[in-house]
């Protein structure tokens, strides 16, 4: 049996492979989660799988399992927890890249609670740009919209009219957005939970803006710095300039997202596949490899 799991700093998607039958448990970014939280959220998967006691292969994409001691780190929960050795731990960058490029090279991003991106030649990332986290970097995803959301509203360069309806939404003083920011656990989910308030006011011009303005942050900062990298791939290969884009934020924003790409742009790609979950490609390609 395979058992694959897609963990992002909000949720985890679990599935296995064969039935497809799936379980999502909050996310288990080893940067923010404790032992005893993920053992826990172990605990639910098993018990809502019939899991073999022998025969079970697990693959962890994890959000936060970059470096090597993270990366073991998780596997020794999970086979502490699922009372296997056959554990496979990897980058969620991986899973966007498996999910949808497969096996084709592509530049492939994910816009979700926090944002990465890394350069794929079909069989291994090649190229990745450091993750510099919500508080540097993080440009294009929920936690930056929020950011740049909560700095217009707290300094009040948002409209008064955005402001009230900002207010109205959250009814949050300035004092408890600023101690949800600095003091309580959990600030990019926190600042990620403001991004919604910008999507379901796109028709108002500021809250647009902030959306444009976080993704040429992001297009500019991130996707053209990897141009030269990118370019002697592609080239080498004889394919187009392809990116793939994975999120449930990324897909949120997809028309805005579409308008980025079709402008001319110093490093033009085109923009394949928006994907809000890769579990159900990451099944397909666990199917087939």
């Amino acid at each position: 049996m395979i058992l694959i799991a897609d963990s992002g700093s909000t949720k985890t998607t679990w599935m296995e492979v064969e039935s497809g039958n799936m379980i999502v448990t909050e996310g288990l970014n080893p940067h923010f989660t404790s032992e005893e939280q993920f053992m826990a959220a172990c605990a639910d998967v098993r018990q809502n799988f019939q899991l073999p006691t022998s025969n079970l292969q697990l693959f962890f994409y994890g959000a936060g399992c970059g470096l090597p001691a993270q990366r073991q780190k998780v596997a020794s929960w999970l086979s502490k927890s699922f009372e296997t050795s056959n554990v496979h731990v990897e980058t969620d960058m991986l899973a966007a890249c498996r999910a949808t490029a497969g096996d084709q090279p592509a530049l492939v991003a994910i816009l979700g609670t926090g944002s990465n991106a890394c350069l794929y030649d079909g069989l291994r990332i090649v190229h990745q740009p450091t993750s510099t986290g919500y508080i540097l970097g993080d440009q294009g995803s929920a936690n930056h919209v929020g950011r740049l959301l909560l700095a217009g509203y707290l300094s009040h360069r948002m409209p008064s009219s955005v402001r009230r309806m900002f207010h109205d939404t959250y009814h949050m003083s300035d004092a408890q957005l600023m101690d949800a920011v600095y003091h309580q656990p959990h600030p990019n989910r926190f600042l990620a939970s403001l991004a919604p308030f910008a999507v379901q006011h796109i028709d108002v011009e500021y809250c647009n803006d902030i959306i444009v303005e976080s993704l040429a942050q992001w297009y500019f900062s991130v996707l053209v710095y990897m141009r030269r990298p990118a370019l002697r791939l592609f080239h080498a290969k004889k394919c187009e300039n392809t990116v793939h884009v994975v999120g449930g934020f990324a897909k949120a924003i997809e028309s805005q997202l579409q308008v980025l790409f079709e402008d001319p742009q110093p490093f033009p790609l085109h923009l394949c596949t928006v994907v809000a979950d890769p579990i159900e490609g990451l099944r397909s390609y666990h199917r087939n490899h």
